[in-house]
């Protein structure tokens, strides 16, 4: 997999970033769980707020899945007083390798 956590990535480069930025990036980071099963192999996102028209699906390199997005920014009115604001816009995309036995010509998304 091309994914690996490391829990002390970017942690100190937060203070650095201004305060926009981190707001947007918090959807830049969608979590996506992938089980095998005999039959397939199974990711399931948490993408609140998207509809399916906006998720992309697609197999890259041969056996690299690649599930990206866009949450636009909505409409607000000038005259509106917002008091809290933390459902971010912004772009995501996450990279999977496949193992090499897995049928890419079947995938599909849900």
């Amino acid at each position: 997999s091309l994914d690996i956590w490391d829990p002390f990535e970017g942690f100190s480069a937060v203070a650095s970033v201004p305060p926009s930025a981190r707001e947007t990036t918090a959807f830049a980071t969608a979590r996506i769980d992938w089980k095998e099963t005999p039959e397939a192999h199974i990711f399931k996102a948490d993408l609140p707020g998207l509809k399916k028209e906006e998720v992309k699906v697609e197999v890259e390199d041969g056996n690299v899945l690649q599930i990206s997005g866009e949450r636009s920014k909505e409409h607000e009115e000038k005259i509106d007083k917002w008091h809290r604001v933390e459902r971010s816009c912004g772009k995501f995309m996450r990279r999977f390798r496949l193992p090499e036995n897995a049928k890419v010509d079947l995938v599909k998304a849900n």
